[in-house]
């Protein structure tokens, strides 16, 4: 066979074009959405873009209207009014400038509030930074009060597969979820999967989630609605605040996610429907005590998740997401209802994750609290999903902390004890760990005021600082560098924390017993370290390099595995 070498450089080039086109797990040792702080902005994620107090946040007046459909390619910047129902179609692209804030119509009598519709084919470049995110927000300001459901919301529509269809003339498609009207401009769903509808990242959208209809159910818009939307698409860095529905919902498709903050939305945090089958990685959901969905049989959880809405809901593709790394904070905080004692009369806030209608959704790596309970499973063809064994309907829930100060942690439809064994897990009885407290998580600020700065990173001590595994059959096919070795999959290669400051940690796994080789290249191509050359036994390894030696900048870590390759980029910053 051919043996082909590439430079450090076109390594680099290879490793940027996969990543624009394909999701990778980052491999944790750290449970929970935040590693543990070097107290500084490099670990904290939603440092400089996320904002906790965007009631009392003033915006600039618009400058600009964007109003009615848009037909061709449209960049804006600035500080813009979105009025009324606009849709990007006929394969437009509509490109927003890094900073760009837009500026929402309330609803009025004409049922039609600020709100941006992508249509299938359509593409939206939004690609903001961590020191210029854009911004979608409530056209009201400060003195006179934002609040939950001010506008629409963004939606987005792909041409990803669904499992349900409600249009006649087309089994794969149906009409978006929120409209009290059908319109071929809101139809989703197609033959897909790889579907590209644009970038979406560093973006808040604060104060959406209106209800066109208060008579009619579901005539909500979400935060963010993703409608069969495809793997092509880019979605990292976005936070929904104080939604009047779910802060994200999505609907079938394949689209993948990193980096996404819940912030005191009223229904749900995650929503999940359709056929959904992604991947997330890095999630936060936090409650808000006084804000819960207040429609009758309403319910707020941290996850709800559904195949489809008929029984006995056997459609397909399964809804099949992979979660992990994900923090879910209830209304109940850290017990104290962030000082209030007890939670308001009438309150709505139920469950972290209500698992229905037999959605086959897996769950690793993540941190559970105050919530008045853990995990509720709806339907006996959703608890198949949780008790099957070998079959494509496999679901997990796995290396979770639920903690003790939850009083009801597991609950069914039936009087029935819940049954542990539901939990799969890859080489151990059972990691769901119901005994550790709040504070043997050891946060850094998780409780401080709502509105207030937070810090969602775990300290040195924390119990959560280790225990992830990325060993589990579901995670199969999404790690940086899945190969083939000798016929076996996988070997999952991952670096952590990165950027790096004082260290960080390779971490990969093998199928069986191999010559592993890992070599540090600076950005021209010089080798500057040898962390490892020599066999390693089959199983999951942790390998600690020291950085504090290597000047600031981009270097590469290759790891070779009988003779594969694999490069990843490493940054240091001190």
């Amino acid at each position: 066979m051919k043996k082909i070498y590439l430079s450090a450089a076109a390594l680099l080039a290879c490793s940027f074009l996969n990543a624009q086109s394909a999701f990778t797990w980052d491999v944790t040792s750290y449970k929970g959405a935040f590693p543990v702080t070097d107290n500084t902005p490099a670990t904290d994620w939603t440092s400089g873009w996320a904002n906790w107090d965007p009631e009392n946040t003033a915006y600039a007046a618009p400058t600009s209207t964007l109003t009615g459909d848009i037909t061709s390619n449209t960049s804006i910047s600035g500080v813009v009014y979105l009025n009324g129902f606009v849709h990007v179609k006929n394969n437009a692209v509509l490109t927003i400038a890094a900073g760009t804030v837009i500026r929402c119509k309330m609803t009025d009598a004409s049922l039609t509030p600020g709100t941006l519709i992508i249509t299938r084919g359509s593409k939206i470049m939004a690609q903001g930074t961590a020191s210029q995110p854009i911004v979608f927000t409530s056209i009201q300001d400060v003195a006179t009060g934002r609040n939950p459901g001010d506008w629409g919301g963004v939606i987005i529509l792909g041409n990803g597969v669904i499992n349900t269809g409600g249009i006649s003339t087309s089994p794969n498609v149906s009409k978006v979820e929120g409209f009290v009207t059908a319109d071929p401009l809101r139809y989703y769903g197609g033959t897909n999967d790889a579907d590209n509808s644009g970038v979406l990242s560093y973006v808040r959208i604060e104060f959406a989630g209106v209800a066109l209809d208060p008579l009619q159910t579901n005539s909500e818009i979400n935060g963010l609605t993703l409608g069969g939307v495809g793997s092509g698409t880019k979605i990292d860095h976005i936070q929904i605040s104080f939604s009047g529905d779910d802060a994200f919902e999505w609907f079938g498709g394949t689209v993948d996610a990193k980096h996404l903050i819940a912030y005191r939305t009223t229904d749900d945090d995650f929503d999940t429907d359709f056929g959904y089958r992604g991947r997330v990685q890095f999630g936060l959901g936090v409650k808000d005590p006084d804000i819960w969905d207040a429609i009758s049989g309403g319910a707020s959880n941290g996850f709800e998740s559904d195949n489809n809405g008929t029984s006995p809901y056997l459609a397909l593709p399964l809804t099949k997401p992979v979660f992990s790394n994900m923090t879910f904070i209830g209304a109940k905080g850290d017990g104290t209802v962030y000082g209030a004692g007890t939670l308001p009369a009438g309150e709505a806030h139920e469950a972290s994750a209500h698992i229905r209608r037999n959605s086959a959704l897996s769950l690793f790596n993540s941190l559970i609290l105050g919530y008045e309970k853990g995990l509720r499973f709806q339907n006996a063809v959703t608890q198949d999903n949780f008790q099957a064994v070998g079959t494509d309907s496999m679901a997990y829930f796995s290396n979770l902390n639920i903690t003790a100060e939850i009083p009801s942690t597991y609950i069914t439809e039936s009087a029935t004890a819940f049954n542990q064994p539901w939990y799969h897990v890859y080489a151990t009885a059972n990691s769901i760990d119901t005994a550790t407290t709040i504070a043997q998580i050891n946060f850094v600020n998780a409780f401080s005021a709502l509105g207030s700065a937070r810090d969602y990173r775990l300290n040195t001590a924390s119990t959560a600082s280790v225990g992830a595994s990325f060993a589990s059959p579901a995670f199969v096919g999404g790690f940086t560098g899945v190969n083939e070795i000798n016929g076996n999959t996988t070997l999952s290669f991952g670096l952590y924390p990165n950027p790096a400051s004082q260290n960080t940690n390779i971490a990969f796994g093998l199928t069986e017993k191999n010559k592993v080789t890992i070599l540090i290249y600076d950005v021209v191509g010089n080798l500057v370290s040898v962390p490892a050359q020599s066999e390693f036994e089959k199983g999951s390894h942790t390998i600690n390099i020291n950085t504090s030696d290597l000047s600031a900048g981009i270097y590469y870590v290759s790891l070779t595995i009988d003779s594969k390759k694999e490069t990843q980029k490493l940054i240091i910053a001190h």
